[in-house]
């Protein structure tokens, strides 16, 4: 079954009734997010035995904008993933499609019983549902997990609420992905993630200073909310489907304008014209901080060690 995507207003087709539907916001579909797709899918699977013999579809249900964006819209929020890299997560993760309602008043506004009733069993027709232990929903978060075990199973629906997966103590969350990616530490963002962090941009002109110095580099302009350190990384850059290595650096420029956080990635041994493509950059690992040097000839010289480094950190770590 080829994966689809339902935008709000919808009603599933009669071939995904019956599904068994994880709910979340799915932001970075972490570790976390990944366990409560699990659960979905074992319920899907009833008792047919192994992990590709389903009796039922498996769904994911999620919500854009991200509901804090209605609630707290004074704190700009670092988006993870935004819809097209979380679609692209989810369908990797063995999906059969991604339902995304629009969280707005009137969303927020239904009760825990109405968005139960209405939405889940009537309008998107499921048998089962997975969520994660922190899970709220319906009108001033009334639908806590306890009230979705004892009214959703009141309704028929088979339920699984997902503990929290951990790492080093800590409980496997976006915010604690944000974190990470704020700090530049790559290697525990992607341990959190179970996969590379990445962004998805198109490829844009800049001032070609990269191709002067002999590093051409893809430049894109990532969401100004964006919260991860300033500082050059070792990268992956997949371009039509193909995964190249490279380095990246995401900063201001320092050494010669100071603007606005770029993301310039120089991609090793490709040489092909990517200037208007969509290109996705995937982060292995932080080499160092943004920095200003005194001389072009003194920045080369780290840009060479830079490539050098993250030569060998791509090619060390699993992709």
């Amino acid at each position: 079954m080829a994966f689809e995507q339902f935008l709000d207003p919808v009603t599933l087709p009669a071939h995904l009734a019956g599904a068994a539907i994880a709910i979340g916001n799915f932001d970075g579909v972490h570790r976390g997010h990944l366990a409560v797709i699990d659960a979905a899918e074992a319920l899907a699977r009833g008792s047919q035995p192994g992990p590709h013999h389903r009796s039922r579809p498996a769904v994911a249900l999620s919500f854009e904008p991200h509901p804090r964006s209605l609630f707290r819209p004074d704190e700009p929020l670092f988006r993870l993933t935004p819809p097209a890299l979380k679609a692209r997560l989810l369908q990797k993760a063995g999906l059969d499609a991604l339902v995304t309602l629009t969280f707005d008043r009137a969303l927020a506004g239904m009760t825990a019983e109405e968005f139960l009733e209405e939405l889940v069993v009537r309008r998107l027709g499921a048998h089962a549902v997975a969520v994660g232990y922190d899970f709220h929903f319906g009108k001033d978060r009334r639908g806590t997990p306890e009230f979705l075990v004892q009214h959703g199973r009141a309704l028929g629906l088979d339920i699984a609420i997902v503990a929290p997966t951990r790492e080093s103590g800590e409980a496997v969350s976006s915010s604690a992905i944000r974190r990470a990616l704020a700090a530049g530490d790559i290697t525990r963002a992607n341990r959190l993630l179970g996969h590379e962090w990445s962004v998805l941009g198109t490829v844009v002109h800049g001032e070609k200073r990269g191709r002067e110095l002999g590093f051409p580099t893809a430049n894109m302009a990532l969401d100004p909310q964006c919260g991860l350190a300033l500082g050059i990384y070792a990268v992956r850059a997949v371009i039509d489907g193909i995964v190249h290595a490279g380095v990246a650096s995401f900063g201001r420029r320092p050494t010669f304008d100071n603007g606005p956080p770029l993301l310039e990635t120089f991609v090793f041994d490709y040489a092909g014209d990517l200037y208007g493509k969509e290109i996705e950059v995937a982060f292995v690992g932080y080499i160092r901080g943004e920095q200003k040097f005194g001389s072009i000839e003194a920045l080369v010289a780290r840009m060479n060690e830079d490539s050098r480094i993250a030569r060998q950190m791509t090619a060390q770590a699993a992709p």
